[in-house]
């Protein structure tokens, strides 16, 4: 068991999110850095979609009952266990009644945190990701409160041997897929989002990162009827001001978009803090192509790495 002592700003568990339930209004959820996750399971060799905890921010505190395997990976929220300092990219030992202290980062939002085995919480469609909006899964359906107790199996490896494993490297420029609405927006307002640098707004979470720029020549009148969306489409409301959908937005909206983030670059606004510039580029579906398969190709490398470890 896991006894949370102090949770900080937004502490949840989370897997690889809820998929197929879309056309029941149900978001998809869990972990904004999907990579992060997976990457950390695979040092403690646990499955690809066992829940882990989502730390946002940091400032939180878990008191571990009983002994297991953990891996750290995502942010590096300057985390310690009895005072000693642990970093992302690493598994370690934790023994019984050891704690973890997560202070905060200069770089990077959100670290994840595998435990061998994973957190045993139900299974609700499919999922243990925790749905903040809907109130379900998880555990309770909420970001996880001082004193709540979270299931694991308790575990002894007396030849563990430490894992280290690198995360795939942060991009500048943010690749998209052109918009659906070109012909209502016009080519000009297009042109102007890909050659303008935004800032992360303070007013951003697990729904969305909303945008600033001070020029805020992106304004319009334009109104549609609701559309489905999903994690990665790039609102745009009369203000001017973008939002880039994650995984607990709405399933259906009636902004026009400015474009769908790719596949392989989304796990990116996981970490952008507020006040983080970002820009934009369009790419062709061959570009997305690639560059999943690149990502694809780097979890590919761990798993070998890890198959051939001495």
């Amino acid at each position: 068991m896991i006894k949370v002592i102090k949770p900080g700003v937004q502490l949840s568990i989370q897997d690889l999110g809820r998929s197929g339930y879309r056309h029941l209004g149900v978001s998809k959820t869990g972990s904004l850095d999907p990579y992060a996750q997976v990457i950390a399971n695979r040092m403690i060799n646990n499955n690809d979609n066992d829940a882990v905890l989502e730390i946002t921010v940091g400032l939180c505190e878990l008191a571990f009952l009983c002994s297991t395997e953990i891996a750290l990976h995502g942010a590096d929220l300057q985390a310690s266990i009895d005072g000693k300092p642990i970093y992302p990219g690493w598994s370690y030992k934790v023994r019984a009644n050891q704690t973890i202290c997560f202070n905060t980062g200069r770089a990077g939002l959100r670290a994840y945190l595998a435990v061998k085995g994973g957190i045993k919480t139900p299974v609700i469609m499919d999922s243990r990701a925790t749905d903040l909006n809907a109130s379900f899964g998880g555990l309770n359906g909420k970001a996880l409160s001082a004193g709540d107790i979270l299931p694991i199996d308790a575990y002894i490896d007396n030849n563990f041997k430490q894992t280290g494993a690198l995360a795939p490297p942060k991009r500048q420029i943010i690749r998209v897929h052109a918009s659906p609405h070109t012909h209502i927006l016009g080519n000009v307002i297009a042109d102007i989002f890909i050659n303008t640098r935004f800032k992360v707004s303070y007013n951003s979470n697990r729904m969305g990162v909303k945008l600033e720029n001070t020029v805020n020549s992106l304004t319009h009148t334009h109104s549609l009827p609701s559309i489905g969306v999903s994690p990665g489409s790039i609102q745009l409301p009369p203000n001017g001001a973008p939002i880039v959908l994650l995984n607990d937005a709405q399933t259906t909206g009636g902004y026009p978009l400015l474009g769908t983030v790719i596949e392989a670059d989304l796990h990116q606004f996981a970490q952008f803090r507020p006040g983080d510039l970002v820009k934009f580029e369009y790419v062709t579906i061959e570009d997305a192509a690639k560059a999943k398969h690149k990502l694809s190709g780097h979890l590919e490398q761990l798993k070998i790495a890890l198959k051939n470890k001495k």
